[in-house]
């Protein structure tokens, strides 16, 4: 997949069918606009499916609050893209000048000289230029003068809840990680490289891999949990993780992401790992000693492995 930085470097391409999102998670909600762009452009000659974000979070500009947590890093969000079948990503600059374009100036400088519209892809809330106040409605009306169709994709709902970010924020906010990926569609995930740690896992008999998170300010609850662990692209193996402050050895401490990989030995210092969330285990606690702590970590490992086996993972 092609990853333009800017409309103003788009290739000169026949037109384009533009899938419009943030795509933070780039959740089932997410993927239902991106088949819809696929699909047009596969129907359509000379016409190439691509989505169009925005980096930084447009509310790091247009809130006092600033940008809610990341569900995805903006490595991942391309990775994720591209394995949806986009032919490019278009990544605009979200600054004050953006912020301040009105919603025509924005549909005929972006979509329409920029990328070369066909058709529009949005979802069912989609909003736009300055403050917003560009609807579907004057985005329909835009396209008619311009010459491209504007499709609206319908909310997707898993089990009466509808695919949104905010709600997989939610979820993992919970610990609700199983509920984040019915709405992912697939289990949520951290990459990061293996960095030196305290070392106190291996005096115990439990070593851990510390997981740096650079740049990515973990959405999910503190706590014990199943996982999987894969190395530089590997398969993934079984493990169980904990995210918190180690309250049993330190005060105050730094949250902490360690991951202790079920019957397995080696060295994963400085190497890339992905870990997939896949079940709740427990809070995190602090233990009177260290006899306690290592009891609770084993059981943790077999909850773990209940829950790794029933999901065909081998534990």
């Amino acid at each position: 997949m092609l990853v333009v930085r800017g409309h103003g470097t788009a290739p000169t391409w026949g037109g384009a069918a533009v899938a419009i999102g943030n795509f933070d998670g780039v959740h089932l909600g997410h993927r239902a606009l991106i088949e819809r762009a696929c699909a047009i452009a596969q129907t359509t000659p000379d016409t190439q499916a691509i989505a169009l974000t925005f980096e930084p979070h447009p509310s790091a500009i247009t809130s006092s609050k600033g940008p809610p947590a990341r569900i995805t890093t903006p490595e991942r969000r391309l990775e994720l893209l591209g394995e949806a079948g986009l032919a490019a990503t278009v990544i605009e600059p979200f600054t004050p000048a953006l912020a301040a374009t009105s919603a025509e100036a924005f549909v005929e400088t972006i979509l329409v000289a920029g990328l070369r519209a066909r058709a529009v892809v949005v979802g069912y809330d989609f909003a736009y230029g300055c403050q917003r106040t560009g609807t579907i409605e004057t985005l329909r009306a835009h396209g008619e003068r311009a010459g491209f169709r504007v499709l609206v994709v319908p909310p997707v709902e898993v089990d009466g809840v509808v695919a949104s970010s905010t709600r997989i924020r939610e979820a993992l906010a919970a610990g609700d990680v199983m509920g984040a990926a019915r709405l992912l569609g697939r289990d949520w995930d951290v990459d990061g490289p293996v960095v030196h740690g305290a070392k106190r896992g291996r005096t115990i008999g439990v070593p851990t891999a510390n997981i740096a998170t650079p740049g990515h300010s973990l959405p999910v609850r503190p706590g014990i949990y199943a996982v999987t662990l894969a190395v530089e692209g590997g398969p993934p193996l079984p493990a169980v993780a904990s995210l918190g402050t180690n309250p049993t050895f330190v005060n105050d401490g730094q949250l902490v992401l360690e991951v202790h990989v079920l019957d397995w030995a080696g060295d994963l210092y400085d190497r890339v790992v992905r870990c997939r969330f896949v079940d709740w285990i427990r809070p995190e606690a602090k233990f009177d000693s260290i006899d306690s702590l290592v009891a609770q970590m084993h059981a943790d490992m077999a909850r773990a492995r209940l829950v790794l086996n029933s999901r065909s993972i081998p534990g």
